[in-house]
């Protein structure tokens, strides 16, 4: 995990104009290492996932303003939809895992974004 968030300090970068593509890579190796991934598995799995993180998107953009309970349906719907292809890929226990991978990588962006304010001042003292 620490060479994952050193990382991730260098990703959150403010002069760096690439940060979502960067963040993307990191949550790219993040789920690979969660999961375990061969390289045939990582060739297999890597497209589906993408067609799904796509759809996730377009229907959380879309539906912005709409219900939340309709929108947390509809998200729920697209990984329901999804579960086979993964299944086929990963099996069903480390299907669950994806998801469990998902959940961890979005809280240790949350609480990188949390606490830079801090490391931004501790930064700034030592200069």
């Amino acid at each position: 995990m620490g060479c994952f968030t050193f990382t991730f300090g260098q990703a959150q970068d403010g002069n760096n104009p690439n940060k979502a593509e960067k963040i993307e890579a990191l949550k790219i190796a993040f789920i690979t290492q969660k999961l375990q991934l061969t390289s045939e598995e990582a060739k297999n799995f890597w497209p589906v996932y993408g067609q799904y993180e796509n759809e996730i998107r377009q229907t959380m953009g879309h539906n912005n303003n709409g219900d939340a309970l309709d929108n947390e349906e509809k998200v729920l719907n697209i990984r329901k939809r999804y579960r086979s292809q993964f299944v086929k890929v990963l099996g069903q226990p480390r299907m669950n895992q994806l998801f469990n991978a998902e959940k961890d990588f979005r809280g240790a962006l949350i609480r990188h974004l949390k606490n830079r304010p801090m490391m931004q001042q501790r930064l700034n003292r030592r200069r």
